[in-house]
């Protein structure tokens, strides 16, 4: 017994340290350390997705009670008729224009302002106070801006009544109501323009602004010149980033207005989910999210398309 146990304790340990050498290889060691990186990306990404994909062209609604059936093109086409899905994503589209634009701009001068205020004081507490909104879950700031938008008690409508001006029903009023969820969306992700403009110029080098500075080059020259060339990548990527979480707005519109009143602030997003969870209709709900997709692909290769193509030219110049 004990010359088995004896004999068998070499070979387990060859074997052991085998394994640890043949892992260790410089071969091997990436694509071990990155297969769970893969399983999770397949087992929560890929098989949802073509899940996805296969039940869009079938019909199949939760409440009929009947299998699903398989119909083609039939969601898909359906949805492209659809006039008010289109009204929906022209909606979206100008929220996401406006959104993203105005917070690129606010988040770049704030960004210039902080990075050559070094020695401002309290600025550490103020960029703290500024990326404060960004830590807020969507529901909790819809939460808080309707209390504050509330005609009865929020205190922005009690600060208009007290100049003599007359109450703003924020949320009640469908001229009103498109413009006050897009100011909650532009004070939560300014700070993130904001921290990636900072990102951006801390790619700078700083002979280049000095070697700028001394030839005299203006403040817009010098913008368009080193700062843009240099951190164009990180900004476009925050604009990408930005463009995509934008366009799939759907907390904060449910938590403040629920795309109301009528359809003023019925974004796509909302509309999909009143598709996939109030008339259970599985498969137009999963064509419209197919599409969605595919439009966030779009815009990804986009923005992609157009930083190679400026690139190119810089190499090319």
């Amino acid at each position: 017994m004990s010359l088995a146990v004896s004999s068998r304790r070499p070979f387990a340990s060859r074997h052991r340290s085998g394994l640890i050498a043949f892992f260790g290889r410089r071969e091997v060691l990436p694509a071990v350390l990155i297969c769970p990186v893969l399983l999770f990306f397949i087992v929560w990404d890929t098989i949802p997705t073509l899940w996805l994909l296969g039940l869009s062209f079938y019909r199949f609604s939760l409440t009929s009670g009947r299998p699903p059936i398989f119909s083609g093109l039939y969601n898909y086409t359906s949805i492209l008729n659809d006039a008010e899905t289109w009204f929906d994503l022209s909606r979206t589209f100008i929220f996401v224009l406006l959104a993203v634009g105005i917070e690129t701009v606010a988040g770049m001068l704030l960004g210039l302002l902080f990075w050559r205020s070094d020695r401002l004081p309290g600025r550490r507490v103020a960029l703290t106070l500024l990326f404060a909104p960004m830590v807020v879950t969507p529901v909790a700031a819809g939460t808080f801006w309707r209390l504050i938008y509330d005609p009865t008690f929020g205190i922005l409508d009690w600060f208009i009544r007290s100049l003599g001006f007359a109450p703003v029903r924020f949320l009640s009023d469908a001229n009103v109501a498109f413009s006050a969820v897009l100011a909650v969306d532009v004070w939560m992700w300014t700070p993130f323009m904001v921290l990636m403009a900072l990102a951006a110029l801390a790619s700078v080098p700083k002979a280049e602004l000095e070697a700028a500075e001394i030839d005299r080059l203006t403040w817009l020259q010098r913008f368009r010149l080193v700062i843009l060339y240099h951190g164009k990548f990180i900004l476009m990527l925050g604009i990408l980033l930005r463009t995509i979480d934008a366009f799939k707005t759907m907390d904060l519109i449910f938590d403040m207005t629920y795309g109301g009143p009528g359809t003023a602030t019925e974004l796509v997003a909302m509309t999909l989910f009143r598709r996939a969870f109030e008339d259970f209709n599985m498969g137009s709900s999963s064509a419209l999210a197919v599409i969605l997709l595919l439009i966030s692909i779009a815009f990804t290769v986009t923005f992609l398309y157009v930083l190679y193509l400026r690139e190119r030219k810089a190499a090319l110049a």
